[in-house]
């Protein structure tokens, strides 16, 4: 069993936000992979059901990006969908374990349960302005961005087989494939 997690912010405000394409992600891959319905439990919304023959549940942690890791159990197989700035958008880069590399979301997640899972990182590119880091993540992407976006799910979907069977660097490569 694998638990597949996307990290964001639940309120409303910021449904399309760039630090939101972790949940974007789920809930294109819900409706990709025909899981179930969400709902709330361990604070978060769960789906569960099978992606390329494989038992997973996969959760929208509902306690902000900050506490994300207070949503997460320990269970083996965790893929954890995020946004990532250092990567340039329509990017995408697998690897297990690591440091937060300044990410909230995942910070609380190493504090809640160690660094070794597997982290799908996800560009939304840097602002041109350092200081503009954090109206950066919570801003909406524009229409253009979105179309890239979609693109990037599309491709993350067809490889999912990869990213079951942790060949990660297979994952990244093909997934960052036009």
């Amino acid at each position: 069993m694998f638990l597949i997690v996307g990290l964001g912010n639940p309120d409303p405000k910021h449904a399309n936000n760039r630090h939101n394409v972790g949940f974007k992600l789920l809930d294109a891959l819900n409706r990709n992979f025909g899981l179930s319905k969400q709902k709330p439990k361990f604070k978060g919304l769960l789906t569960n059901g099978n992606i390329v023959g494989h038992k997973c549940i996969v959760v929208k942690p509902l306690t902000f990006m900050n506490n994300s890791g207070a949503c997460i159990r320990e269970i083996d197989d965790i893929f954890v969908f995020h946004d990532d700035m250092d990567i340039d958008l329509g990017k995408v880069k697998a690897k297990n374990g690591g440091s937060s590399a300044g990410h909230n979301g995942i910070k609380s997640i190493d504090d809640s349960i160690g660094p070794g899972f597997n982290r799908i990182r996800i560009g939304i590119s840097h602002p041109i302005e350092k200081d503009d880091v954090e109206d950066h993540v919570l801003t909406d992407f524009t229409e253009e961005e979105k179309l890239i976006v979609d693109q990037v799910f599309k491709r993350i979907f067809k490889n999912m087989n990869f990213l079951i069977e942790k060949k990660l660097d297979d994952f990244s490569s093909k997934s960052n494939q036009q």
